[in-house]
């Protein structure tokens, strides 16, 4: 029996064994299973696959996609680029643990913003900057989007939110939440934004998807926005992670 699994801090508000678990029925996939890990520190992660050797493959979420770095042997030109890992393949190599390190985040994002983009979609707004909005630079980059960081604490190059006002939010087209907030079960959060200055020109992107519609997305919609939540996201990149596992 294969083992994949999780990891991360909390994951209540993940879909993905679900996910997996329903792929393998679906499939007739009867060696494999999909397993949550919720480590409350990244350190653990080395006791967690010397007590599961059956470990193939894990999925890395918040906090733990730039930290993970530290664990692994070798990674794949777009984890490489992004600095930041969501997907580990686990092998043998010489009777040695050997793990390699990728990014499907931007590959998922990427597949699930493109039909979304108008001619007016050329300047992105996003809020937050860990792991996640690493992958969403990534494809911004590759699509020739500019974009600016939104954070809470003043850095150079970036935004507070204190600093978004209407001129902002009105030459930004694009808004992406890369933060928790909203996420099940704090589902009454959203990013500090002046969401009154949005139009139906703008694009509204959550990479949250537990709860399908969060305030985010509400509070956009209600402006007249397209909005999106990140399911597909999350589906697109786990099949690239399948994949990898598999091949």
């Amino acid at each position: 029996m294969k083992l994949f699994g999780l990891i991360g801090f909390p994951l209540t508000h993940s879909f993905s064994k679900k996910y997996f678990s329903e792929k393998f029925a679906r499939e007739g996939i009867v060696d494999c299973a999909y397993e949550l890990y919720p480590i409350e520190r990244i350190a653990q992660l080395e006791t967690l696959l010397t007590d599961h050797s059956q470990i193939a493959g894990l999925n890395v979420t918040i906090p733990y996609k730039i930290a993970v770095l530290d664990f692994v042997d070798e990674l794949d030109a777009a984890a490489a680029y992004i600095g930041a890992v969501n997907t580990l393949h686990i092998s043998d190599l010489d009777g040695k643990r050997f793990i390699k390190g990728y990014n499907t985040d931007a590959f998922g994002f990427e597949a699930s913003l493109k039909p979304l983009l108008g001619s007016q979609h050329k300047q992105a707004l996003i809020f937050g900057d860990g792991g996640a909005a690493k992958a969403v630079k990534y494809v911004l980059e590759q699509l020739n989007i500019a974009y600016t960081s939104v954070l809470r604490r003043p850095q150079a190059g970036c935004l507070t939110y204190g600093d978004l006002d209407e001129s902002i939010i009105t030459s930004s087209k694009i808004l992406i939440n890369t933060t928790p907030l909203g996420t099940y079960p704090d589902v009454e959060s959203c990013p500090d934004i002046p969401y009154q200055f949005i139009t139906s020109e703008h694009l509204a992107y959550d990479l949250v998807y537990n709860p399908e519609v969060t305030e985010f997305l509400q509070r956009a919609k209600a402006q007249g926005a397209k909005t999106k939540n990140g399911l597909d996201m999350l589906h697109l990149q786990a099949e690239r992670a399948w994949t990898i596992w598999t091949a």
